[in-house]
């Protein structure tokens, strides 16, 4: 990619579904590929260029549909291949683009490859997962006696007992989700197999789940044990791994080679660094399109990791967007995200989701949708939507949050109240509840009873109200995303950070040849008085804002300004 022939992607906006909690079309409170059918006219009008949806493949459900059993059907939760089929065909024929969700890392512990893989140790697909024995000097079962210390993702040992073999199997996440031996070459090929079977079908692209995490260490050593933990921290050993881009080059090489349509390859990578992802998004290199780190909705976290809720500082936002923007300047591309089905709700975690609700969820839009970058949009943030006043550990389904809960609660001391107060703020099922489309029962979600409750304040926090509404949170998403699809500076400028040390003020330039565009935030629900900014280009004139025309020297309460100069 370069500014003479920039990808379209560059000029593309992301609209991530969740598609259990998008729209239900049949009654049975889980939202399906008919529900997402009958909403492509409102997708289309919100001008997005890239549908992405969350795993729709056969799964027990385990985690959600992170648990593939299949990955050439469709779960009967969602619908059957033929309706696929025809939701692709109205995504391309409103102008769009969609994406699936890949998960690669494991399957479901009831894929038929893990089923014989287990079935003995003489198996030819024994050696597709990580098989180890116990460690020496403990039974197998025993405290200790796991392969390595490793901690799961979701609580517990990363390891699971086989007691028909005595052996052990690795799995980064839950029991359910068996970790594939990527050193394999049978395994590589199986799944390149599978990843050309859908883009012949005419999916665009794939969104790689934990795609970083493939490459393991064959050795499986030993993590260092946190304070306060009971586990290991084994991603030293397969974070980014000794043979993670030799493992992405092959895939792109065997999937993606030769194709003349316009596609897209997004890597999750928790952990991932600025360096690994230069290389990863390096179009030369031929690995991936672009990468989706996480250091940015880390910063709110403590020592205790995610649950250890300290609040953002925005001086730490901005040095690390700051980092990453300036980092990938010249090689690769950032994804541009704050929310996504693994994160709370943007406006209740960095905004003001009671007295500036609308101001808010507009300003860190704005701040963004300027980035360098392609900006992801999660359901129903373009609505302003919010954190769930969860009542009781009983009100949450998401596993990671459950299981959580109970290890705190039982093994690291702590008490119940405070783990709740935990989950309230930083648990996935924040995003997960049903998409408020209505002031109808159950937000218009559902005829049916949803698979998680709906957030109570879908009365006045929803599609109908808000598109009503004469401040619109989905009208300025509407902007920003045409500004993204007019404007070459939003697209290729360059990003330059003004005002670093300002505790609250978020300001920044984005240049291409002689225009310039400023963006100013004020993120406090305070005014600010500006500081003196360095003026670059001719004069100024509004290009987008969320308030009716106000001082040039103040910013009202979360108001944020784009200005561009010639």
């Amino acid at each position: 990619m370069s500014i003479e022939q920039p990808a379209w992607w560059t000029s593309a906006v992301v609209y991530q579904i969740y598609p259990r909690s998008f729209a239900d079309s049949n009654g049975d409170g889980m939202g399906d590929l008919g529900g997402i059918l009958g909403k492509l006219d409102y997708l289309a009008e919100l001008g997005v260029d890239v549908l992405w949806l969350s795993p729709i493949y056969e799964s027990p459900q385990h985690d959600n549909g992170y648990d593939i059993s299949n990955y050439q059907d469709i779960d009967p939760v969602f619908g059957t291949l033929e309706e696929f089929d025809t939701l692709l065909a109205g995504v391309h024929e409103h102008g769009m683009k969609l994406v699936m969700d890949l998960v690669v890392n494991h399957t479901s512990n009831r894929h038929p490859w893990f089923i014989e893989s287990a079935s003995s140790p003489e198996n030819p697909k024994r050696d597709w997962y990580w098989w180890r024995d116990a460690r020496e000097g403990f039974a197998p079962g025993e405290r200790g006696a796991e392969p390595a210390n490793w901690g799961s993702a979701f609580s517990g040992p990363a390891w699971t007992l086989d007691p028909a073999s005595g052996q052990y199997y690795l799995h980064l996440f839950a029991p359910e989700q068996p970790d594939l031996n990527w050193e394999n070459p049978e395994v590589r090929g199986a799944v390149h197999s599978m990843m050309n079977w859908w883009l012949d079908r005419g999916v665009d692209g794939f969104r790689m789940d934990v795609v970083n995490f493939l490459s393991k260490n064959p050795a499986l050593p030993d993590g260092r044990v946190p304070a306060g933990q009971l586990w290991g921290d084994g991603s030293p050993h397969f974070m980014s791994g000794p043979r993670i881009h030799e493992f992405l080059h092959e895939m792109a090489l065997a999937v993606f080679d030769g194709r003349d349509a316009d596609l897209i390859t997004v890597g999750e990578m928790p952990g991932v660094t600025i360096d690994d992802a230069k290389l990863f998004t390096d179009p030369a290199r031929r690995e991936l399109d672009m990468v989706f780190q996480f250091e940015h909705v880390s910063l709110d976290q403590g020592p205790g990791g995610k649950w250890d809720y300290r609040g953002l500082d925005l001086l730490d936002l901005k040095t690390s967007w700051n980092r990453w923007q300036k980092g990938l300047a010249e090689t690769g591309w950032n994804s541009l995200y704050l929310n996504n089905h693994d994160q709370p709700r943007l406006v209740s975690r960095f905004g003001d989701d009671a007295d500036f609700r609308y101001e808010s969820a507009t300003l860190w839009a704005a701040l963004l949708h300027l980035h360098r970058g392609t900006p992801y949009i999660y359901q129903g943030e373009e609505l302003g939507m919010t954190n769930v006043p969860f009542t009781s550990v009983d009100d949450f389904q998401d596993l990671e949050s459950v299981n959580w809960f109970r290890e705190a609660t039982t093994e690291l001391g702590v008490t119940e109240s405070a783990a709740l107060a935990a989950l309230r703020i930083m648990s996935r099922d924040n995003a997960r509840t049903p998409v408020q489309w209505s002031d109808a029962p159950h937000a218009g979600f559902t005829s049916g009873t949803p698979w998680l409750t709906v957030n109570p304040n879908y009365t006045t926090v929803n599609a109908d109200a808000d598109r009503a509404s004469e401040k619109s949170v989905y009208r300025f998403y509407q902007q920003l995303i045409a500004l993204r699809h007019d404007n070459e500076v939003v697209r290729l400028g360059r990003f330059e950070m003004q005002q670093e040390d300002h505790p609250t003020l978020y300001a920044f330039t984005r240049t291409l040849g002689a225009r310039v565009i400023r963006v100013l935030g004020n993120v406090s629900g305070n005014e600010l008085a500006l500081p003196d900014l360095q003026e670059t280009g001719g004069s100024s004139g509004l290009l987008l804002g969320h308030y009716d025309a106000g001082s040039p020297d103040r910013l009202r309460p979360w108001e944020v300004c784009i200005l561009e100069s010639n």
